[in-house]
Formats: structure tokens, C-alpha cells, sequence
């Protein structure tokens, strides 16, 4: 099936909306990113975790932002489809608080990330969907770690720890997928 691409003035549209988007996210006005769809929900593929509804998306960004408070972003590409902005990106930060039952290693990461911004028929935003590599995250926030100082053993053993109590169900909704109709 070959799908129409939506006419240009709807595609500008949506990157001011996508781009004020992710300049709120890092300047963390969050009632300003919340603005820019009427029901927030992000999906987290790599954790396989869904965040729905006004509660659950600033409770990510609590906890997303107690870990990394400088957490912020550098655009590597932008593209349009028929009905989503997909942005490619690297993602920054420095691991400082807790995420989660992880304890903060202090090291910072650079990660390649995509995110799909997904618009309904009526041009309104419905999902952020992320997708990263979370072992390369990972890697570099153990990587910092200095291993032949055996204090940091127990911080690693820790970090191991609140990882796997982290590594629960995915979420249903993810695993319940419906292939596209390209009969038409």
C-alpha cells in the first residue's frame, strides 16, 4: 500500500511541533512538552515499558531527571513519513541520582537514539516511541567506573542488582502488535 504524504504546510507543522517538544524536554519545562499532546504517552522499547497519561509521563521525567539532571539531546537527522516525525539523535548525560533501584555511578553516557513521534489522522501527537541500544548506555555508565578500587566493586555489584530488579514483564502493550494492512 502506498501511503500519501500529508501536504506541506501539516509536515512544518509538526516539526515546530516535535522540535518545541524536544527543546522543552531539555530545558524541562514539562507542562510545555505535556502541551503538545493531549493524552502523553511514551513507549520505551528497549525497557519494554509504557508511560501513559499526564501521571505516569512526569513520573518518568522525575526519574529520567533525578538520574541524569543535565540529561539533553544533539539532532543528528530529521525525517517525515505519512504519519510520524522520526528524529535520530544522540542522547547525553551524566549518571547522578538514582534510576530506579540503580545507584548513581557518576559516569556520563552518549547514546545514538531514535524516537517516532506518531500523529493520528486528526494531526494530533499520540506516542513518543524511543528506541537505544540500552547495553551501550550501559557500558559506559560501568565503563566509568574505576574497577581496580574495590570500593567501586560494591557500587557495581549494586548497580547489577537494581538492574536486574529493573528486568521485570514487559509490557503487554508492546508485546501485542498487528501487522500493517498492505493489501490495499
Amino acid at each position: 500500500m502506498i501511503r500519501t504524504m500529508p501536504a506541506a504546510s501539516v509536515l512544518a507543522a509538526r516539526e515546530k511541533l516535535v522540535l518545541d517538544h524536544l527543546n522543552d524536554e531539555v530545558l524541562q519545562h514539562w507542562d510545555d512538552v505535556l502541551a503538545t499532546f493531549p493524552h502523553p504517552h511514551y513507549e520505551i522499547i528497549p525497557t519494554m515499558t509504557v508511560h501513559d497519561g499526564d501521571r505516569e509521563v512526569r513520573g518518568y521525567y522525575s526519574e529520567s531527571r533525578t538520574a541524569f539532571p543535565d540529561q539533553h539531546h544533539e539532532l543528528i537527522s530529521f525525517r517525515h513519513s505519512h504519519d510520524a516525525v522520526i528524529t535520530e539523535f544522540w542522547l547525553l548525560g551524566t549518571h547522578l541520582g538514582p534510576l530506579g533501584p540503580i545507584p548513581p555511578t557518576g559516569s556520563s553516557f552518549r547514546v545514538r537514539m531514535t524516537a517516532f513521534f506518531i500523529f493520528d489522522a486528526n494531526e494530533t501527537l499520540v506516542i513518543e516511541r524511543i528506541y537505544f541500544d540500552v547495553l551501550t548506555m550501559l557500558k559506559q555508565l560501568l565503563g566509568g567506573l574505576e574497577f581496580k578500587n574495590p570500593a567501586n566493586w560494591v557500587r557495581a555489584i549494586r548497580v547489577f542488582r537494581g538492574l536486574m530488579r529493573m528486568s521485570g514483564q514487559p509490557e503487554r502493550r508492546l508485546l501485542e502488535t498487528t501487522p500493517p494492512d498492505l493489501s490495499a
